[in-house]
């Protein structure tokens, strides 16, 4: 993995020998030359391990994504700030099932830091409503929700936002039965 700087030299190199190979006529050298500087310009802005890591987890590979994000050593400085965001929500769906308080500090991060992709943005808030929901935080659950449900545009995650809903609903938690049962106490004292 280069650091992000060495891209950015490497692709300003390439292009400057482009245009010393059109000044001297070779235009196909050129051309071939500034299609090379645009692969590196693209792994400037989109990492080329967190792409594989992205592709290990389509394939539902958690071990081999954990691999090709371990090679990230210091993502601070070795990733953009969108880049961030991906390599902390990527970790977030890697340990969600293993340990909800590390998967809730990694999807708070990655939402801090931004996601390029709206459905990203609102499956990492959805997590994160699902997160709250179990550790019994239902208005922060009913609001991270909301918020998935108005970046989800394309509808891609209305099947599992309808199915949290149906959750939130049937669920009654042990604060909400005390608390009804102890003014249904009180107003009997009340009465006699």
């Amino acid at each position: 993995m280069y650091h992000k700087f060495i891209k950015l030299i490497i692709a300003v190199g390439t292009i400057t020998y482009a245009v010393y190979q059109f000044t001297q006529g070779e235009i196909g050298n050129g051309i071939a030359l500034l299609l090379l500087s645009g692969v590196f310009i693209f792994l400037y802005f989109k990492n080329e391990i967190i792409l594989l890591a992205f592709l290990r987890l389509r394939k539902q590979d958690f071990v081999g994504a954990k691999k090709w994000l371990d090679k990230i050593k210091n993502p601070e400085s070795a990733l953009v700030k969108k880049q961030q965001g991906y390599y902390n929500y990527l970790h977030g769906l890697m340990v969600m099932q293993d340990n909800m308080n590390d998967a809730e500090k990694y999807f708070k991060k990655a939402v801090s830091l931004g996601l390029s992709m709206k459905h990203d943005l609102a499956m990492a808030k959805l997590n994160l409503a699902g997160i709250a929901f179990s550790k019994r935080r239902k208005r922060e659950a009913q609001q991270l929700l909301t918020e998935a449900q108005k970046l989800d545009k394309h509808g891609m995650l209305t099947e599992q936002i309808k199915m949290m809903k149906q959750n939130m609903k049937q669920a009654v938690g042990p604060n909400q039965h005390f608390g009804a049962g102890g003014s249904l106490r009180s107003q009997k004292r009340r009465s006699k």
